[in-house]
């Protein structure tokens, strides 16, 4: 059965880099929308209300691997992923508190570039020479981009590398996961449901979570919740499926 379902999900190469552009596309929408959606709300309600509308559009769809779920270890597995994504998804919102949107998004997306290290020091995959060279060359450029130098650096900005380097270790551990026991889109709704159990109680405790600041940060938490983050983790996760173990993204 996952066997089979491995070969129906098989896609070809461009088709698996149009997925990946599409899914980069609907995050970067996110971007913005994670800066003013602090207007209404506090970080951890944020995410929590963010994760939580992620969470309940993509469980409906792991009725389709029903069965696909195998292997030992796969709940521990599966907690890591959830774990760790978490962390990322929290320190990710707070660092827009103290940074500016240009700076949040670039900094966020060495993960790209963290990520091959990650999977070296992990799971010791070594990156290749051009790898290496390109990963340089971006993270050069990421963070001339962000504003220059690392002392120019105010606490969001660090925030937002913190959170690079743990979606790094994210996505290590979530190749890692898929490869080895496959069904994509329940990891997907796992790690959702599991940000939204964690921070909504803490949002309300510690926050400022209400129905009325919930209702005035409604739009943003769509753009957030239906197009930033469901659709994106979908694509990543389909497409790691499909791939032989080895590559974490």
């Amino acid at each position: 059965m996952r066997r089979k379902l491995c070969r129906d999900i098989d896609i070809s190469k461009v088709q698996a880099n149009c997925l990946l552009l599409l899914a980069a596309a609907f995050w970067g929408f996110g971007n913005v929308a994670q800066k003013t959606v602090l207007d209404h709300l506090d970080p951890l309600s944020a995410v929590g209300m963010r994760c939580l509308i992620a969470g309940l559009m993509t469980a409906p769809l792991t009725g389709l691997e029903w069965g696909t779920k195998s292997g030992p270890g796969y709940w521990i597995s599966l907690a890591k992923v959830s774990a760790l994504f978490s962390i990322s998804i929290i320190i990710q919102q707070v660092s827009y508190l103290d940074t500016s949107v240009t700076n949040a998004s670039f900094l966020v997306s060495t993960a790209t570039v963290m990520t091959p290290l990650a999977a070296w020091f992990l799971i010791g995959e070594r990156p290749t020479a051009v790898g290496g060279l390109a990963a340089a060359m971006t993270l050069a450029g990421v963070l001339l981009l962000s504003g220059g130098l690392i002392t120019s650096f105010s606490q969001g900005d660090l925030a937002a590398t913190l959170s690079a380097a743990c979606y790094a270790l994210w996505m290590v551990e979530l190749g890692r996961h898929v490869q080895t026991h496959g069904a994509p889109v329940a990891a997907a709704a796992a790690q959702f449901l599991g940000a939204a159990v964690i921070t909504l109680p803490l949002g309300t405790l510690l926050g400022n979570l209400s129905l009325a600041a919930i209702s005035d940060a409604a739009p943003e938490l769509a753009v957030l919740g239906i197009f930033s983050t469901g659709p994106p983790s979908a694509c990543r996760r389909s497409l790691n499926a499909s791939r032989r173990p080895a590559m974490p993204r």
